[in-house]
């Protein structure tokens, strides 16, 4: 998709309906629960968000940003996921948390982003986090760079995440559950699942209507 094309209707999703949990649980694990708000309450999940960010590549076509998370001794290590993180008291909103977190892991100048739809919360049970995915545009081709939390930035293609061929199901390990089989979009060569295929199913259904 052209990104002028793609940035020109972005306005005319302010008030698209999100497809919420409904759209969400379409890439979720079967074991995956639909918990209750009143469960989460009770859980006193932390706070985090992401940016699923939206840029042109060098031939115009509109691309959006993965990163594959660094090896580490933790519950998300090796896992594909949009830049962000945890709430800190520093941040005024979970919008500027979305942000920083982007400059702090791959070099995006919060400055220069415009943030144009805010999607519905996931919660993640394994962390006990709940995290707020935001959408955002970016007018040029960033340079990026990576701290110690990123293995790869992975550039995607817009026009890839609709291609049908691109849901298929895979089998993981994790620190938590051993051989299981999950729904997951498979792009740029990286099978992505959980949260993150979650989030961007409802940022797929939602983007359909430009």
């Amino acid at each position: 998709m052209d990104f002028n094309n793609f940035k020109n209707n972005v306005s005319k999703l302010s008030e698209t309906a999100l497809g919420g949990l409904e759209a969400q649980f379409e890439l979720a694990p079967k074991f995956r629960q639909k918990y209750t708000q009143e469960f989460i309450d009770a859980k006193n999940a932390k706070k985090a968000a992401v940016l699923a960010l939206f840029y042109p590549n060098d031939q115009g076509k509109t691309c959006f940003l993965l990163t594959l998370r660094a090896n580490y001794n933790g519950t998300h290590a090796s896992q594909i996921s949009f830049p962000g993180g945890k709430f800190e008291s520093s941040d005024h909103s979970l919008e500027n948390t979305a942000l920083r977190e982007a400059q702090e892991e791959v070099g995006i100048c919060p400055d220069d982003v415009s943030i144009f739809k805010q999607m519905t919360d996931v919660f993640i049970p394994p962390s006990n986090f709940m995290v707020t995915p935001f959408l955002g545009l970016l007018d040029y081709t960033p340079t990026l760079t990576k701290n110690e939390e990123v293995a790869e930035n992975i550039s995607v293609l817009l026009e890839d995440l609709f291609n049908d061929r691109a849901c298929s199901t895979t089998v993981v390990t994790t620190s938590y559950a051993k051989n299981i089989p999950v729904p997951c979009f498979n792009l740029s060569n990286f099978m992505v699942w959980g949260a993150t295929a979650m989030m961007l199913n409802e940022i797929k259904l939602l983007l359909k209507e430009i």
